[in-house]
């Protein structure tokens, strides 16, 4: 035995998820905060003018109550987009507010599983008194985490993929910085 706590056998509970379940619930808890990160700053360059200098901004830019600023990017930026451009930035809030529940359950909620229901994974939470629980069976979180990444792409690109590599190729060379990323990880871990 060592007196080096990080070295210390120790003693762990086991969730009970397999490692594609944790994959997907770790993938929708990041894709959705990068879709509030996104949300908030478009809304936000909406109050910013060209000088740099900051507008007085509404309560709901606290940051607080994410369906606060998502009703604003709605007014500010949804609204305000013509076309087939508008009608994909409606399609993603549309989205967005279909899976809210979903992702309040996941992050908010206690996991539970049944031996005799190996394909299901449940969340339980309390809201204003009442119980909900919230069942995923198998292939509903890889689901989920795919409609996200989709989400994020289109709030950026209502364009699609190819307004995306437009916007990278007209910055130079085109990597994929998401990939660049990961490699610039791993040689550091190497």
């Amino acid at each position: 035995m060592t007196d080096d706590p990080d070295k210390q056998i120790k003693e762990l509970w086991d969730d009970g998820l397999a490692d594609d379940e944790i994959f997907c619930i770790g993938k929708i808890v990041a894709h959705w905060g990068a879709i509030e990160h996104e949300i908030f700053y478009q809304t936000l360059s909406t109050y910013v003018g060209k000088s740099g200098a900051d507008a007085e901004l509404p309560k709901a830019m606290n940051n607080l109550r994410f369906s606060a600023v998502l009703k604003l990017w709605e007014e500010r930026v949804v609204k305000k987009a013509e076309g087939s451009r508008r009608a994909v930035l409606e399609e993603q809030k549309r989205k967005i507010e279909s899976y809210q529940d979903s992702r309040n359950a996941l992050v908010h909620g206690m996991w539970d599983w049944k031996r005799d229901q190996p394909d299901v994974v449940t969340t339980t939470r309390v809201k204003k008194k009442q119980i909900i629980t919230t069942s995923f069976n198998e292939g509903d979180l890889y689901h989920f985490y795919t409609e996200l990444a989709q989400i994020n792409l289109l709030i950026r690109y209502p364009g699609g993929l190819q307004e995306a590599f437009e916007e990278q190729a007209s910055n130079g060379l085109y990597i994929n910085e998401a990939e660049l990323r990961r490699l610039s990880r791993k040689s550091k871990h190497s």
